[in-house]
């Protein structure tokens, strides 16, 4: 392909980009394919030889697009959402096509520094102190693990990257049964085994870690000869939105000297609006921090905020330095390689940069306010109804419910007749090992007659109870 046909098809495709996003709303939510359809549509053997660009896009619109959910759309309520906004997808447009690899200050000075820039603006869009610094990671998994890798380390005086955990003490962490699923992985893949992650129980009506029994067990490690390094807190917790008692669990943590980290990967953007910032109330004491703008604040997939109290840990834990990644002749730089398990960085600050400067934080707040307000009015209008209760009540934009008296397999069917009826897409959880309909509004494009018509949607589906 040269040049002129680049420019040509760029401009075909951001026609049909603006097109398909356009006629969202008359799409069904997911996709309809039965699994291996797609894959019984391509070819077994890749071409030997040069194919039209009018086939493959052909291919693309024929093959691929039916088999996509559409995480975009407005009644998109599953999960939580990973939006694209106009201006994001246009800056990662740019990205890809000057396509730096921004591992060190030197393979590109305007990706580092703007990175610095942009993880500041952040800092200050959600209320943390100035001390905080910040690097983008590509998910709050990999920030996470990040975390629990410096907890090692410095439970294990530096020793554990060198020697190894044979024959080290058993470390031990500390979390709620409400984080997501992306601590245990990060325990498996640090080496500390699930067999070492201790789940504390919850209590009150946001799910919250018992603090005594947390301080209960730390104490009792402790006797037994083990070795705590950490506790992980979340904020906004991905089944219900669990927040734990931010302040009061990290006063545990440091009593014993613990490394601590807060999971507030959904949740944390909604702290751009101050009134929702008492969901973590205490929150300039933690160690670390990561959310998701991604998620919420309609930054292109993937950007994940981590913020670090003091970055040394973490450098020291993750940093290694060859010949070939020093810079010379230049004092003062950062290589946020150092601060990231993978040595390959994206240029993800452009797009926060682009969002930022196009919405503003009033924007984007708006958006999050509406959000929570619609989310919160349908789950009233659902209690008023006598066929559903309300289980779990919203945490911002997200809350749980279930047909009243019906047992799990009612449950799941019901979930299974919305999701096939294509207007909107919901996903499920347990709550005390039941099974609940899970709802969250996040969608960027989402109005208010979206979050109406799934009360439509439910009500006209569950049938007369």
């Amino acid at each position: 392909m040269n040049w002129t046909d680049f420019a040509r098809w760029g401009a075909r495709i951001a026609d049909w980009g603006a097109h398909y996003h356009q006629g969202l709303r008359e799409r069904p939510v997911r996709a309809g394919t039965r699994p291996g359809e797609v894959a019984a549509a391509l070819p077994a053997c890749p071409p030997e030889t040069p194919e039209a660009m009018e086939a493959i896009f052909a291919d693309f619109e024929q093959i691929v697009m039916p088999g996509m959910t559409h995480w975009q759309h407005p009644r998109f309520f599953a999960y939580f959402p990973a939006n694209a906004t106009p201006p994001s997808m246009l800056a990662e447009f740019l990205a890809s096509t000057v396509a730096a690899q921004c591992m060190l200050w030197q393979t590109s000075p305007a990706a580092t520094e703007m990175e610095t820039v942009m993880m500041d603006w952040l800092r200050q869009s959600v209320g943390l102190p100035e001390g905080f610094k910040g690097v983008i990671q590509d998910s709050a998994s990999s920030a996470t693990l990040a975390a629990v890798l410096t907890m090692r380390e410095r439970a294990l005086d530096w020793a554990g990257n060198e020697q190894g955990l044979s024959g080290q003490p058993r470390l031990r962490v500390y979390c709620s049964g409400e984080v997501h699923t992306s601590i245990d992985r990060a325990i498996w893949i640090s080496g500390i085994g699930a067999a070492n992650l201790v789940r504390i129980p919850t209590q009150g009506p946001r799910r919250s870690m018992d603090l005594a029994a947390l301080d209960a067990a730390i104490r009792a490690d402790l006797a037994a000869g083990l070795r705590p390094c950490g506790v992980i807190a979340c904020t906004g917790g991905t089944g219900t939105g669990a927040c734990d008692d931010i302040a009061a669990t990290l006063a545990v943590a440091k009593a014993h000297k613990l490394y601590t980290h807060v999971d507030a990967a959904w949740a944390g953007a909604a702290m751009i609006c101050p009134e929702f910032r008492e969901l973590w109330t205490g929150i300039e004491g933690a160690d670390s921090i990561v959310f998701n703008p991604h998620k919420w604040l309609g930054v292109q997939f993937d950007c994940a905020a981590h913020f670090l109290s003091d970055p040394e840990p973490l450098v020291r834990t993750l940093a290694i330095r060859p010949e070939y990644l020093k810079t010379h002749g230049a004092d003062g730089i950062v290589n946020y390689s150092e601060w990231s398990i993978p040595l390959g960085r994206r240029f993800r600050a452009l797009k926060l940069w682009f969002v930022l400067r196009h919405y503003g934080l009033e924007g984007l707040r708006t958006r999050i306010r509406n959000h929570v307000r619609w989310s919160q009015a349908l789950a009233d209008r659902l209690r008023a109804d006598p066929r559903f209760e309300i289980v779990t009540e919203p945490v911002l934009s997200l809350f749980t419910f279930r047909l009243k008296g019906a047992d799990e397999a009612a449950q799941q069917a019901f979930i299974n007749r919305i999701n096939d009826d294509g207007r909107i897409y919901i996903t499920q959880t347990r709550v005390q090992d039941g099974l609940v309909i899970r709802f969250q509004v996040g969608q960027f494009d989402a109005t208010e007659a979206d979050v109406a018509t799934a009360f439509e949607v439910i009500t006209a589906l569950a049938g007369n109870g």
